[in-house]
């Protein structure tokens, strides 16, 4: 495994596991993709692969709507015979014969049909094991793991049984009053005529069944990136689904009176209300002050969950661990609020506005309670992990006891060129970076830099006010990477896109982790904040991982000489 140490510098790339193209590719990216990548990665130079969150999701898809802070995301395992021992090559030939394969393996995502499919092979695999474990003596870990996951695993499958019963409605308050919650869904459960019990009983193990297969496929993958010394970074999400496995079971800890999001930005403009009134996630705010009564058993098992696979945790939205920007209203009403005034939305809300909750950074009193409350939950984090490492993701409106908070606790922080800059507006020398930070052109949250690229190339030859503004971008960005001698309207590939690269690979920062379309030089973003429709989270790289090695040949150089 690579050394945890700021002083051994560490190259990675981020890429969404789901937008790889495997040997077994069924649609989407799982951890058969993710090994060749570690191979490929390795063989590369790389000794990071940064990937968005894995635990299960919602029906919008969105890696950070997570129904489960602890369970793992179904689709991410890998279905094939080779990987789990229960299925048949004959039963995943007949159930796979049933999908149209070259579809789903080509163009963007079809969530609904790739999700179905491989929980019809899993289905198989399930059956087989009920049958036949005596014979491939797994039935033992099966049960092993259902004791070591006991204190999220039964209420995680009950919530699951009822959310498939429910016909995949996630709002809560459409089942009916007696199984919104664990406690009192267990009571309804026994209650029930025993074939009904029987019935979710089983479906109950098929979900725990389904569980134990991807935490033993994801170390497995975990343990082939020590052998490769490719360390895994994986993500924590901010928040949790209203309406998931987390609330379900533990109600208590979480508040649904506001819902979590980020106040209105320059960068993030996807629609109008995002302009107006920001993002609204619609996740629950944490109860901490009940958090605390268990001293915090709740989060420390979720990063106990995750650091089993992961060495590297990137905390999403570090920021909203200081204080929250929270909305009154769940994001379903947001078309509500589009266009109405403070004054018009107040009127529906009882005269409340989003704010940020614990406390706006209006008074000092107010700034040091913020600061001493991500400060302390950071800690606890650190105190949980062990020898494992923070990365706090730190963009946005950043209140300026963020950045001195995470310099003294040694947790690297974000530097993207274009943003980091001296008071007098001057883009920072990479070389000039702090040692504890992770400097890159982007996440997956941004347009990748060719498009950025592009468009100020664009505004330079508009004969418009923003060709100025186009051309002292460019010449900022060569000027950074140590080449103002190129020309700015050159094609972005070869040679500029290399150079840009290596500009980025030159930056004192301890992490250096480019997105896999930065790597590449192509257009493709993942995910457009704030926007809530079918063609986010969809996109997915064009060629397989067997083919990065011919077609990116002339990248690897920049690797070996950084």
């Amino acid at each position: 495994m690579m050394p945890l140490d700021p002083n051994t510098k560490i190259i990675g790339i981020l890429t969404p596991l789901f937008a790889l193209r495997g040997t077994l590719d069924l649609g989407i990216g799982d951890t058969a993709a993710l090994s060749e990548m570690i191979r490929w990665a390795s063989e590369q130079g790389f000794h990071a692969i940064q990937i968005l969150p894995i635990n299960e999701t919602g029906g919008n898809h969105s890696p950070y709507n997570v129904l489960s802070a602890m369970a793992l995301e179904p689709s991410t395992i890998t279905t094939h015979p080779t990987w789990i021992p229960e299925l048949t090559v004959n039963d995943y030939r007949k159930v796979t014969a049933r999908y149209d394969l070259q579809k789903l393996r080509t163009g963007e995502i079809n969530y609904s049909e790739v999700k179905q499919l491989k929980k019809e092979l899993l289905t198989a695999a399930w059956l087989r094991f009920r049958e036949r474990d005596q014979r491939l003596g797994r039935s033992q870990l099966f049960k092993n793991f259902q004791e070591e996951e006991r204190e999220w695993l039964p209420n995680y499958t009950l919530y699951r049984a009822l959310l498939e019963h429910y016909q995949e409605n996630e709002i809560l308050s459409d089942w009916p009053p007696a199984t919104r919650h664990a406690t009192s869904a267990n009571v309804w459960l026994n209650e029930l005529p025993k074939k009904q019990q029987r019935y979710f009983a089983d479906r109950r193990d098929f979900f725990a069944f389904v569980q134990w297969i991807a935490f033993s496929q994801w170390k497995s993958v975990s343990d082939l990136g020590d052998a490769f010394n490719v360390t895994l970074v994986g993500d924590v999400p901010v928040g949790v689904s209203a309406h998931g496995a987390d609330v379900f079971s533990t109600p208590e800890l979480f508040s649904t009176d506001f819902f979590g999001g980020a106040p209105p930005e320059k960068i993030f403009q996807a629609d109008p209300f995002t302009m107006k009134w920001g993002q609204n996630w619609g996740i629950p705010l944490y109860h901490w002050e009940k958090m605390s009564h268990d001293n915090f058993f709740w989060w420390r098992h979720r990063l106990r969950t995750l650091r089993s696979i992961f060495h590297f945790l990137r905390i999403d939205h570090a920021l909203g661990f200081f204080r929250i920007y929270s909305f009154p209203w769940s994001p379903e009403r947001n078309d509500e609020f589009t266009n109405l005034t403070p004054e018009e939305a107040s009127q529906l809300t009882g005269g409340v506005l989003p704010h940020f909750i614990d406390y706006n950074d209006d008074t000092p009193e107010h700034l040091t309670h913020n600061q001493h409350r991500g400060e302390a939950l950071l800690r606890l984090f650190l105190e949980e992990i062990g020898t494992h490492r923070l990365i706090a993701e730190d963009l946005g409106e950043v209140p300026p006891y963020v950045p001195s908070t995470l310099l003294k606790l040694e947790i690297p922080g974000f530097k993207i060129p274009l943003w980091t800059r001296h008071p007098d507006n001057t883009m920072v020398a990479a070389q000039e970076y702090p040692r504890i930070s992770v400097a890159t052109y982007g996440t997956h949250d941004h347009p990748p830099l060719r498009a950025q690229w592009e468009e100020w190339q664009t505004q330079v030859n508009s004969n418009t006010s923003s060709a100025e503004i186009g051309l002292k971008t460019l010449h900022e960005m060569l000027d950074f990477i140590g080449r103002p001698d190129l020309n700015p309207l050159m094609p972005y590939e070869g040679e500029l896109h290399q150079a840009l690269l290596k500009g980025l690979f030159s930056a004192n920062s301890w992490l250096i982790i480019p997105t896999i379309t930065d790597f590449f030089g192509i257009n493709l973003q993942f995910n457009v904040p704030g926007a809530v429709n079918a063609e986010n989270w969809t996109s997915r790289i064009e060629a397989p991982i067997t083919l990065w090695k011919q077609q990116y040949t002339s990248l690897r150089k920049l690797l070996n000489t950084s």
